[in-house]
C-alpha cells in the first residue's frame, strides 16, 4: 500500500481524512500508489502484472486464479476492529506467537462493519507486533502480495489498519484451524486426517504454490509450513501468512533474494514444521539431517511404513503412499533442475488421487541422492512440497 511503501494515503475515518505517511525506514524499492473510495483502497503497483478480466473477486469465476489489477481492501479504523472482536478479549484469541495474536471478530458481510458477536460474519483479526522494523515490513509484504493475489487455494485478505504504530490485517476465518493442529494434536476428541483428505490438502497447497510460482511475474512464498496452511469447514487448505513473500527472478536471473526476515519467536530455529528434530547429534553422522535420515526410507516400500503417521493405523492405500514417498524424493533432490516444477506436483498428486499411473515424472528418482549440492536452475520454481501422511514424531527412527 502507500503508506508502507514510502508515498502518503488517505483514508476515511469518522468522516475524517487522515493522511498517514510511511517511516523513512520503510521499503522504497517498489513504487504505488493509492487512493481509497469511502473505506475501501485501490492500488495498483509495478510488483505484479496488470490483468484483464472483469472486477469479479469470487473464486469460482476464476478457478485457477488471478492477480487482480487493483487491490479493494477495506480499510479499517482501529475502533471498528475493536469493537469487531470485542475490544481484542483474551476469549477471542484463535493464536499467537512471534508475529503478534489473532482474534475472532465479527463483521456485517455486505459492508464490513463491526457486527454484534453471533450475527453477520466471522473474520480473523491479526495484531501484528510493531516495535521492530520487521514487523512493518511483514505487514507490507502481506498487503503488497495477497491484497492482489486471487486462488481459491489462497486465504483471501479483507482489510487492514495502519494508526498510528497498530498494524493489524483482517483475513476471511479458517474454521478448521492450521493443518499442524490437525496433524499433531492428541486429545481424545479429536479424529485424525484420513489419507484421502491429507492428500486433498496436499494437492490444494500445491496448487496454491504452482499458481504462485507460474505467473508471469513470479511469487515466492518463502514460508511453507503445516501452521500457514489454513483450513475452512469443508477441509478446503489455503496458504496464509504471506509475510516473507518476495518477487521470484527477473529476466534470466535465477537468484532470489533470502535476506533473513521472519518472526523468529515463532517456531524453534532446530524444528521443521515437522515436529521431528531437523538436526539430531544422536543419529548417526550421515543421518543427522532429517532430509538425509528419510531419504533412504523413502525409497524403500518395506521401511515406507517407519514414516507413516501412526494415526493413521495403517489405513492407507500402499501402491498410492508408495508413489507419493517417491514425489517427494524427487522433490529432495540436490540438483534443481530435477525437482518437478509445483505444476507438475499437483499433476502427480491429482494422479495418484485419482489412482492413475503416474511414473513419468517420478522416473531417474535413484540418481537423485548421490548428487552433490548446488547446480544451476530457477530454485524458487521447484517444489518444496512432502507428504502430509508421512509421520515425523520423535519416535520414528
Amino acid at each position: 500500500m502507500g503508506n508502507c511503501l514510502g508515498s502518503s494515503v488517505k483514508y476515511a475515518s469518522k468522516g475524517n481524512t487522515i493522511s498517514v505517511l510511511s517511516s523513512a525506514k520503510a521499503s522504497s524499492s517498489s513504487r504505488s500508489s493509492s487512493t481509497t473510495t469511502g473505506k475501501f483502497s485501490t492500488f495498483s503497483s509495478s510488483t505484479f502484472e496488470q490483468s484483464t478480466g472483469s472486477e469479479v473477486s469470487k473464486d469460482d469465476a476464476f478457478p485457477d486464479g488471478r492477480i487482480l489489477e487493483t487491490s479493494n481492501l477495506r480499510i479499517f479504523t482501529f475502533a471498528e476492529l475493536r469493537s469487531a472482536t470485542r475490544n481484542f478479549k483474551p476469549e477471542a484469541v484463535l493464536g499467537e506467537g512471534g508475529f503478534g495474536k489473532v482474534f475472532k471478530g465479527w463483521v456485517d458481510e455486505r459492508t464490513l462493519a463491526p457486527a454484534k458477536s453471533g450475527f453477520g460474519m466471522v473474520v480473523a483479526v491479526k495484531k501484528l507486533n510493531s516495535e521492530s522494523m520487521q514487523g512493518l515490513e511483514q505487514w507490507q509484504s502481506e498487503v503488497n502480495f495477497l491484497g492482489r493475489l486471487s486462488h481459491p487455494n489462497l486465504v483471501k485478505l479483507l482489510g487492514y489498519c495502519w494508526e498510528d504504530d497498530r498494524l493489524l490485517l483482517v483475513y476471511e476465518f479458517m474454521p478448521r484451524g492450521s493443518l499442524d493442529n490437525q496433524l499433531f494434536r492428541r486429545w481424545s476428541s479429536f479424529t485424525p486426517l484420513s489419507w484421502n483428505l491429507r492428500l486433498k490438502i496436499a494437492i490444494d497447497a500445491a496448487r496454491g504454490l504452482a499458481f504462485l510460482h507460474s505467473s508471469k511475474k513470479q511469487v515466492i512464498y518463502r514460508d511453507f509450513k503445516s501452521s500457514n496452511i489454513l483450513l475452512d469447514s469443508d477441509y478446503n487448505a489455503k496458504l496464509s501468512d504471506f509475510g516473507l513473500a518476495k518477487n521470484g527472478p527477473t529476466d534470466d536471473n535465477s537468484h532470489v533474494t533470502t535476506r533473513i526476515m521472519g518472526t523468529y519467536g515463532y517456531a524453534a530455529p532446530e524444528y521443521i514444521n515437522t515436529g521431528q528434530q531437523a538436526l539430531d547429534p544422536i543419529r548417526p553422522v550421515k543421518q543427522q539431517n532429517l532430509v538425509d535420515w528419510a531419504r533412504p526410507i523413502l525409497s524403500d516400500k518395506k521401511q515406507l511404513a517407519r514414516l507413516m503417521d501412526p494415526k493413521l493405523e495403517g489405513k492407507y492405500p500402499s501402491k498410492e503412499a508408495h508413489q507419493a514417498a517417491r514425489l517427494t524424493l524427487r522433490c529432495l533432490s540436490h540438483q534443481p533442475k530435477k525437482r518437478p516444477s509445483m505444476k507438475e506436483v499437483v499433476e502427480i498428486l491429482q494422479g495418484i488421487k485419482d489412482k492413475k499411473e503416474v511414473v513419468e515424472i517420478l522416473e531417474g528418482i535413484k540418481d537423485n541422492e548421490k548428487q552433490p549440492e548446488g547446480g544451476k536452475g530457477r530454485r524458487h520454481k521447484r517444489s518444496g512440497v512432502g507428504a502430509t501422511a508421512i509421520n515425523h514424531s520423535p519416535k520414528a527412527r
